[in-house]
């Protein structure tokens, strides 16, 4: 029996602002997956791989995990030993969710009580994520336990706030001339040093002042045309939440990535926005004319994840 695979997770909207109550929207991304396997640990890889589920392993059976989602640590100890690695080709540091699709894949393998995604219900959805968060602290120091909950879902999820959360549909992609799109930035990002600037700037006033006021406004007011499919006014607030970036998270923008997010808002051809954490990785993109944005952006990697 092969074991299911687990994709990887691209934060739309919400990046940093969730830590402050406002909304997400976090999709999962099928072109990225990992899954558990067995092997002879032959390839480095592998045997990497190996012994970093060992170590995770440790920090696992230490956690005081609430009765509900227990996890089986000697079955999984075991498995380790007869050579279980996470076959994955999620990139790390690229802010779509290596991690958390390492911990869906365990969660889902070593749970003792067996959960039906598709059954969850909206408050068990609520403690599963607590319970991802405490599982993915090792990874990250503080972990909200988001992206592992969207790699185990395998469905969109909208966050509401800090309390509430809940299976979301997106309109369905068309081929039409507008995409979503990620450029690489051609540099991985560390998601704890960028997390501890953003703290830092929350200890002034007025950068919580403006995050509050205009950052959530215009991250909500982009979530809530988005899945209307209201294109007009999702563009006019992505303008203004590009912006506030540009300004706002601007040790957060990779180097590379500074003038063609300025290039964009200039000539309103696209809007970039922080992919996760930022500092590297995957920076997202957002257009009417795919066309048009791509010869802007040559050069770049790009990949079209949405089309409108």
């Amino acid at each position: 029996m092969t074991n299911p695979l687990f994709y990887a997770k691209i934060i739309l909207f919400g990046e940093y602002g969730m830590i402050e109550d406002s909304q997400g929207l976090v999709v999962p991304y099928s072109f990225y997956k990992g899954t558990l396997k067995f092997s002879d640990l032959s390839s480095e890889f592998e045997l990497k791989s190996n012994r970093h589920l060992q170590k995770y392993s440790d920090f696992l059976a230490a956690l005081d995990l609430s009765d509900d989602f227990q996890l089986d640590i000697e079955r999984f100890k075991n498995d380790i030993t007869s050579g279980l690695f996470f076959d994955s080709n999620i990139p790390q540091g690229y802010g779509v969710g290596s991690s958390g699709a390492l911990v869906a894949a365990i969660f889902e393998k070593y749970a003792l009580n067996k959960l039906d995604p598709e059954q969850i219900s909206k408050d068990n959805l609520k403690k599963l994520k607590t319970v991802f968060g405490e599982m993915e602290s090792y990874f990250h120091g503080k972990s909200s336990g988001m992206d592992p909950l969207i790699c185990y879902m395998n469905l969109p999820i909208l966050i509401e706030n800090k309390e509430n959360l809940d299976r979301v549909s997106i309109p369905d992609g068309e081929q039409g001339k507008g995409a979503i799109f990620l450029i690489d930035s051609g540099i991985t990002g560390e998601t704890g040093p960028m997390i501890q600037i953003f703290f830092e700037k929350m200890k002034t006033e007025g950068f919580r002042k403006t995050l509050k006021e205009e950052f959530i406004r215009y991250n909500n007011a982009c979530i809530e045309s988005f899945l209307k499919k209201d294109m007009n006014p999702f563009f006019r607030n992505l303008k203004k939440l590009s912006h506030w970036a540009y300004e706002h998270f601007r040790p957060m923008i990779p180097e590379s990535i500074f003038n063609i997010w300025k290039k964009g808002l200039d000539s309103n051809a696209y809007y970039l926005k922080l992919c996760g954490s930022g500092g590297g990785g995957y920076i997202l993109g957002f257009t009417k004319d795919y066309a048009k944005a791509e010869k802007m952006l040559d050069g770049f990697q790009k990949e079209v994840i949405y089309r409108f």
